[in-house]
């Protein structure tokens, strides 16, 4: 695709702000470069490195790349067997530190690297070398520094020139701060000139210190005297400063070599890292957009649902939604000159040129995308004083190569089509244009201001009209698209509402012809009729939206009240197995005690002990977690079961009490505490006043926990709090579900700048009733909504 018709389209911004995502100046190269692949594949595997990278971005933060240095020359000069400077060995060191604290970022305990194929293996290739960067931090303390410890030698040398300078300024504060001296000094500092360590005197007496002048001061009244007492010390330090550049030449050579066999390794690394900043930034720009990766298809069709301009407010901009390829090939957009006509036309073009570079879009995840071999765009005035063009010259000049060079898998999108000229020829030539087009098999979207074009649509197979509605009272357009209906011009009343004298109006009405006249009353009607059944259709999809989620609840809720049964009956049981497992422990420390006084227990007494304890044993035995309660094998008849009937309920081992008649299938409802539950009528008992009912469980802590499960909702909304406000909430409502034994939970949260999501997201890691989370799929609110689920 040529840059111009990219600019035409605006995608050099998009690139310009995806560069900002960037940590890496390599980073930012790559993604100013970038252009719309026209290879299906290849955007693919564009789109799968993406995608992987925002699904990884919610699991973990954000990785840790930061500014990484050009070595082409570095890398030279290590192939030449050369020595390299601190500041160079810093960048390669920096180099593996950071891939080091790369891979730390991906292979995590709590991330599968195969459920990200492709940045596994890029994540796998990095290289590290935590030797390397040890010996380089522990010699180099910064770009101009070796350390002392770099070398024996070198510590040596400066330890001796630590010493020899103590000597030098010893000697030098004695000159100073004499008595006789006092006079000729300047000022009581030591300081150094050519390297040398002197004294400051005043220019008058420079006679009477003895020794070399190595500077005068700018106004002449100071001379910088090294005293002859000094002369020798300044040469030793100077010798002992020779040795040690000799000797931290030395040192740089031998962790120059370090790096001599990993030359490769730090090419592939810096690739590797630079690849890794653009991939992420991508990520980051379509999370930042609110963004979705679209599908591709082979079909050759563009379908945008609730679409927005990537340069607009994502907060204010009204998203557009339409399909190209499916039922007609050719979108003709028609309209006053508003704005909203050209803002669908480049939204169209610049989300499908993103997508075919690997980037996520503003609309739904629903949308899908053609890879087109050629996209070409004819937007705005490209009239040239120079070149002698006029407005239409330009368009026509543009159109000529559009037709010239698009086949049957190009996107054409023009503006304003056959506009600059005479209006009859210039309808009759856009019709024209837009037929050979269409027969080419391209697909286009022609925006126009002609009524013959609106015509020409309505009658002509493969074409569709498209408008922009526009809202008289205020005089401006909604930007929302309406497919299927042509636009009004709405001159004459955008001209009344401005004030225009109502007789000129009048008039200029007069003047049209019958045909015309009709034509606009009909568009009219079918422009009215098409906003009252797109208001239908939105309550309409608002109530099924709604009906939905209550049906998902209900439904979740019989899940829950069904599994707190089972758990109910369970616990009981557990309980009851408990108690005879202590019975028999008791029983058998009594034998036991009996059996030790055997000259005072009889034979009989003895078998009748193990007798009571083998029968112990047998019910313990018995009691069973996967078998029904079994506390009276009499039959239940209809005839008995009346209301306020008081009867044990088995699978609850709990008292209640009738309250309605039957159903046909012989469920009946029964007041349990503050339960009212359906069972089956072989699930109950009828009591009567002289059954024992002692061990029947009348505690109301299961009851209550049916009721904890019944009553807590299995969702919370959190949108508009902040982080702070909303972890608290959704700290007692997780308590709440564990309580209730709820396993999944569903936290909306929204979608918005994704600071909330992250937030929530970093407590979830941390709560100790969670196993495990995720995003919601499609149909659970996406990334809008956290799918929790918990763990017992």
């Amino acid at each position: 695709m040529k840059n111009n018709y990219l600019e035409k389209l605006e995608y050099n911004k998009i690139l310009e702000i995806l560069s900002n995502f960037c940590n890496t100046n390599q980073g930012k190269e790559i993604c100013l470069k970038i252009l719309p692949s026209n290879n299906y594949d290849d955007v693919k595997q564009s789109l799968d490195k993406t995608n992987e990278a925002i699904s990884l971005l919610y699991r973990n933060r954000v990785p840790p790349i930061s500014e990484i240095s050009d070595i082409e020359s570095t890398t030279k000069i290590l192939e030449a067997y050369g020595t390299l400077g601190i500041k160079d060995l810093l960048n390669l060191a920096n180099i593996f530190k950071i891939s080091n604290n790369l891979k730390d970022y991906f292979f995590v305990e709590h991330i599968e690297p195969s459920e990200f194929p492709i940045l596994n293996n890029i994540f796998s290739s990095l290289y590290s070398n935590n030797s390397v960067v040890e010996k380089i931090s522990k010699s180099i303390i910064d770009e101009n520094t070796i350390d002392d410890s770099a070398s024996k030698t070198l510590q040596s040398i400066r330890k001796k020139q630590r010493n020899i300078v103590q000597d030098i300024k010893d000697k030098l504060n004695n000159i100073l701060h004499s008595s006789s001296n006092a006079k000729y000094i300047q000022e009581n500092v030591v300081t150094i000139r050519n390297n040398r360590y002197v004294i400051p005197v005043k220019e008058e007496y420079r006679s009477m210190i003895k020794g070399f002048i190595h500077d005068v001061s700018s106004s002449g009244s100071t001379v910088f005297i090294e005293p002859i007492s000094v002369f020798e010390l300044n040469n030793e330090y100077n010798d002992l400063k020779i040795e040690e550049n000799i000797e931290i030449e030395k040192i740089l050579q031998d962790l120059s070599k370090l790096f001599y066999p990993y030359v490769n390794e730090l090419k592939l690394d810096v690739a590797n890292i630079s690849n890794l900043d653009f991939i992420f930034a991508k990520a980051k720009y379509t999370r930042s957009i609110n963004g979705n990766i679209p599908n591709l298809n082979t079909d050759k069709i563009i379908v945008l649902n609730n679409a927005k301009h990537p340069l607009l407010d994502q907060n204010t901009a009204v998203p557009i939604s339409l399909s190209l390829g499916q039922d007609f090939n050719t979108l003709v957009i028609t309209g006053p000159n508003t704005g909203g006509k050209t803002v669908t036309l480049k939204t169209v073009g610049l989300l499908t040129c993103m997508a075919c570079s690997g980037l996520g879009i503003p609309a739904d995840s629903s949308s899908s995308i053609f890879v087109f071999d050629k996209i070409f765009a004819d937007i705005g005035d490209n009239q040239s004083i120079a070149d002698s063009l006029s407005t239409f010259s330009s368009h026509m000049s543009n159109i000529v190569n559009i037709i010239d060079n698009c086949n049957e898998n190009s996107l054409v999108l023009v503006d304003e089509l056959g506009s600059g000229t005479d209006p009859i020829e210039g309808a009759a030539l856009a019709i024209s244009i837009l037929e050979y087009i269409e027969k080419a098999q391209a697909l286009t979207i022609a925006t126009t201001h002609y009524q013959e074009l609106k015509k020409y649509a309505l009658m002509t197979k493969g074409f569709e009209n498209a408008s922009v509605e526009f809202d008289l009272k205020t005089l401006s357009p909604t930007f929302k698209l309406l497919v299927g209906v042509p636009g009004k011009s709405n001159a004459f009343e955008i001209s009344k509402h401005l004030g225009l004298n109502s007789k000129i109006i009048d008039n200029a009405k007069s003047k049209l012809n019958d045909t015309d006249i009709h034509f606009e009353e009909l568009l009219k009607n079918i422009y009215d009729n098409k906003i009252s059944i797109e208001k239908e259709k939105e309550e309409i999809s608002k109530k099924l939206e709604n009906i939905s989620k209550l049906e998902a609840n209900l439904k979740q809720d019989n899940e829950d009240l069904i599994a707190k049964r089972k758990e109910i009956i369970n616990n009981a049981k557990i309980e009851a197995r408990k108690i005879l497992l202590d019975a028999k422990e008791e029983s058998n420390q009594i034998i036991k005690s009996l059996e030790d006084l055997k000259e005072s227990v009889n034979v009989d007494t003895t078998k009748n002990m193990n007798s009571l304890r083998n029968e112990l044993n047998k019910k313990i035995k018995d009691i069973s977690l996967e078998k029904d309660s079994n506390f009276s094998n009499n039959k239940v008849t209809l005839d008995l079961l009346d209301k306020d009937t008081d009867v044990f309920v088995k699978s609850l081992h709990s008292k209640g009490k009738i309250i309605s008649k039957p159903s046909r299938d012989n469920d009946i409802l029964v007041q349990v505490g503050d339960l009212k539950i359906s069972v089956s009528i072989n699930d109950i008992e009828i009591l009567n006043t002289k059954k024992d009912t002692s061990k029947v469980n009348n505690s109301r802590v299961n009851v209550s926990g049916i009721s904890k499960s019944k009553n807590v909702s299995s969702e919370i909304n959190v949108i508009g709090l902040n982080v702070e406000e909303a972890t608290f909430a959704i700290d007692k409502f997780l308590d709440d579900c564990s309580l209730a034994k709820l396993e999944t939970v569903h936290i909306i949260h929204g979608k918005g700048t994704g600071k909330l999501r992250e937030g929530i997201h970093k407590f979830l890691k941390t709560n100790p009733h969670v196993k495990s989370f995720r995003l919601g799929t499609f149909g659970e609110g996406e990334m809008g909504v956290t799918v929790v689920t918990l763990k017992y």
